[in-house]
């Protein structure tokens, strides 16, 4: 299995790391060429264009930003799909819409390309030490196809359905950590009317069972969202409006984990 890996952020690099330390011929694409300097004393290889890592890949993994990057670095003369051969799969560990997973799908199908959605859990440390949690929608043999060189970073590695079935839970995992938040702020916020210090309340909550990932998210940075929303309001409010896409596709009702996470959007400044 020949590997590409596209996508060298905080996350991604870990992964791609993870792959060619498994034995994979891992091939790397970045805009940036400090982004795959790490890899020198490795075997991966730096291909010129996302075309020229398609043509050397069985597998293609996609680590970027959004849904915009995603189809960025697959359209066009020097995108991915135009190196990809027959029998080849992409797989997209960015968390997208699922409608545009099932776009690419039906492009890449056109050249017996095939899609699996494999959204990702965990961040940087659990990339390291191979326990992402991978949720993946797709064909059960594509699925099974990818999932050695999954393996290599993540455990578990949970096939959720169809293609756009991992989207759609990550989606909801994000939808409800940004709830969390919203919950946690407004607690802190009640606290400080109540006379008990912000960072002090935050502190206790965070070791009893009132904890979440979001609270301690919020604690580590003096119980308020301003530090945290430079790095995750906008990925939050992606997520947030895709949420509400799919409920609104589905005609299902949003519910209070909407109401929840827009009170954490809005204390970010990135409002739905």
């Amino acid at each position: 299995m020949r590997v590409g890996f596209i996508g060298l952020g905080s996350q991604g690099a870990p992964m791609a790391r993870r792959i060619v330390e498994g034995g994979y011929e891992l091939t790397l694409w970045a805009r940036r060429p400090a982004s795959v300097e790490p890899f020198a004393g490795t075997g991966a290889k730096v291909a010129a264009s996302p075309a020229e890592l398609g043509a050397a890949s069985d597998l293609v993994c996609l680590c970027v930003v959004g849904d915009d990057d995603v189809r960025e670095v697959l359209d066009g003369d020097s995108g991915v799909l135009a190196g990809l051969a027959s029998g080849s799969t992409i797989a997209i560990h960015s968390t997208v819409h699922p409608d545009t997973c099932t776009e690419i799908a039906q492009q890449a199908a056109a050249q017996g390309v095939s899609v699996i959605d494999a959204p990702v859990s965990g961040g940087a440390p659990a990339a390291e030490q191979g326990t992402l949690l991978v949720m993946v929608g797709g064909d059960e043999a594509d699925v099974e196809k990818a999932r050695p060189v999954f393996a290599t970073y993540a455990d578990p590695i949970v096939h959720l359905g169809p293609l756009g079935s991992g989207q759609v839970t990550k989606i909801l995992n994000n939808l409800l950590f940004t709830a969390n938040l919203g919950s946690a702020l407004s607690t802190l916020e009640l606290g400080e009317s109540l006379g008990i210090p912000r960072v002090r309340l935050a502190e206790v909550l965070n070791g009893g069972s009132a904890t979440s990932k979001a609270l301690g998210s919020i604690s580590m940075f003096g119980g308020t969202v301003e530090g945290l929303a430079p790095i995750a309001g906008a990925l939050l409010q992606k997520d947030v409006r895709h949420a509400a896409s799919i409920a609104a596709n589905a005609s299902a009702p949003e519910g209070s984990v909407f109401t929840a996470a827009d009170t954490a959007l809005q204390s970010m400044d990135h409002p739905r």
